[in-house]
């Protein structure tokens, strides 16, 4: 007979913002890729927090998803607004990301 089921663990939570600086994103995938080999979670980045969403906003959240999936491993981004939205639509990465 099986036991009861042990719960999901909860997700990881990154917090981003309020601003981003390009200079920061190999520090970023660095820290993620750190973080991946320990957790087996999907990394939720929460970016709600950022106040004026950019070209720079975009970039890093394109260069964490790829250290991810080097690693075989998914991000998910929550709290987009509609501005970082539209900026992901703009420059083809709407689908691409995986957003919730």
């Amino acid at each position: 007979m099986l036991g009861p089921e042990a719960p999901p663990p909860d997700p990881v939570v990154w917090r981003l913002g309020p601003a981003l600086d390009r200079a920061d994103i190999p520090e970023l995938c660095r820290r993620l890729e750190t973080l991946l080999d320990v957790v087996d979670e999907v990394v939720v980045f929460d970016v709600s927090g950022i106040l004026r969403p950019d070209a720079v906003t975009v970039d890093t959240l394109a260069h964490l998803h790829v250290a991810a999936r080097r690693r075989g491993r998914h991000i998910l981004v929550t709290g987009a607004s509609p501005q970082l939205l539209l900026l992901l639509s703009l420059i083809g990465l709407g689908g691409a990301l995986p957003l919730a």
